[in-house]
């Protein structure tokens, strides 16, 4: 999040066939960034410089929004039920429920880089 052109991003573990599990970062932008695969190489070696080269993300999201509960904590758990293809589990504490079906449907649909 110390790029400056991410608002905010959650990071969960997928499972990855190769490795186990594979770094998948979803990341909300700034008012006027959008997703580019460039974007993405950026934000992959700005977290290698940041933090090493073991924490680079295999795949990056581009999401409008994050799915928080009421108070304001992102939802991990549906991120990586997300993710993984699986079904999801309560989301009775969202606090807007459009969010999770937002990123569901551009997951399935294969826009993530």
């Amino acid at each position: 999040m110390s790029h400056p052109k991410v608002a905010e991003a959650a990071v969960i573990g997928r499972e990855d066939p190769i490795t186990g599990q594979a770094i998948f970062a979803f990341v909300s932008l700034r008012g006027g960034n959008e997703g580019s695969e460039e974007l993405s190489k950026e934000l992959r070696e700005h977290v290698v410089k940041a933090i090493g080269s073991i924490a680079r993300p295999k795949t990056i999201m581009f999401t409008p929004e994050l799915p928080k509960t009421r108070s304001g904590k992102i939802m991990r758990r549906l991120l990586r039920d997300i993710a993984n293809g699986q079904p999801l589990g309560d989301t009775t504490t969202l606090a807007d429920s459009s969010v999770v079906e937002s990123i569901r449907t551009a997951s399935s649909s294969g826009k993530d880089d």
